[in-house]
């Protein structure tokens, strides 16, 4: 029997097991899909590079054992976010997401801010990225979200990782609900981190693309993440708080 985690503010589960299984996304009515068109169409306006790609979004999250985690999936676009924008929807899913601890050999781990081609720009956060669906003849699964994160992290940040480096490190659920799998990558020596990123830029302007991140930070602890100016990721703090305090 699946236990249902009720959403508390920002949280970090220990998960020593993860199953995940796909179910239908709710159906819509006609009235919740314009809503949701007009306000999708709107964002477009504003940020024209918004892609309404296919993602997966968290239908649903509880413990089915002590530390074992089930997690519920669906298929939908990016536009189904635009629900949560329009009040009294109660058909709406979270995000789900694979994100990256990247620590330096001194303590401290990276952090990245979202350039403005992006949905939110300006915005610090790990590196990592929204979970797309699998293939007809593949699943979804934490081998797949591994594979997944290593490339997000080598595509965001120029470093070279090999899913098999990459180790779950906490489940995070955000104050919207959001669901994030966050994966602990190898260390790295500082200077490796800011060469590779600085090489991945230069690489991505001189083939005129706009990189999704335009600046990295290594901070090693919480006072040093709240003095960069921006917005931060809900997550981000309990787990910068989570990897640097018990290094002190």
């Amino acid at each position: 029997m699946t236990e249902t985690l009720p959403p508390v503010g920002v949280e970090l589960f220990d998960v020593h097991r993860l199953r995940l299984r796909e179910v239908a996304a709710p159906h819509l009515s006609p009235e919740d899909e314009l809503a949701r068109d007009r306000v999708w169409d709107a964002a477009v306006q504003v940020n024209p590079s918004l892609f309404d790609g296919p993602v997966v979004a968290c239908a649903g999250l509880g413990w089915e054992g002590p530390r074992s985690l089930v997690l519920s999936w669906a298929r939908v676009t990016y536009r189904h976010y635009a629900l949560r924008r329009i009040p009294g929807a109660t058909c709406w899913m979270p995000s789900l997401f694979v994100s990256i601890v990247q620590p330096a050999d001194d303590g401290r781990v990276l952090v990245a801010r979202m350039s403005p081609s992006t949905a939110a720009p300006g915005r610090w956060q790990l590196p990592g990225g929204s979970v797309e669906p699998p293939e007809a003849h593949e699943v979804l699964d934490e081998a797949a979200l591994r594979r997944h994160a290593a490339r997000e992290l080598t595509e965001e940040t120029g470093l070279d990782t090999t899913p098999e480096e990459l180790t779950r490190w906490a489940v995070t659920r955000g104050e919207h609900r959001s669901v994030g799998l966050v994966f602990l990558a190898p260390l790295r020596r500082p200077s490796v981190l800011e060469e590779r990123f600085a090489a991945l830029v230069a690489a991505e302007q001189a083939a005129g693309r706009v990189p999704e991140l335009d600046r990295i930070a290594v901070v090693g602890s919480t006072a040093e993440l709240a003095g960069l100016d921006g917005p931060h990721a809900d997550y981000l703090e309990p787990v910068v708080r989570r990897y640097t305090e018990p290094l002190r």
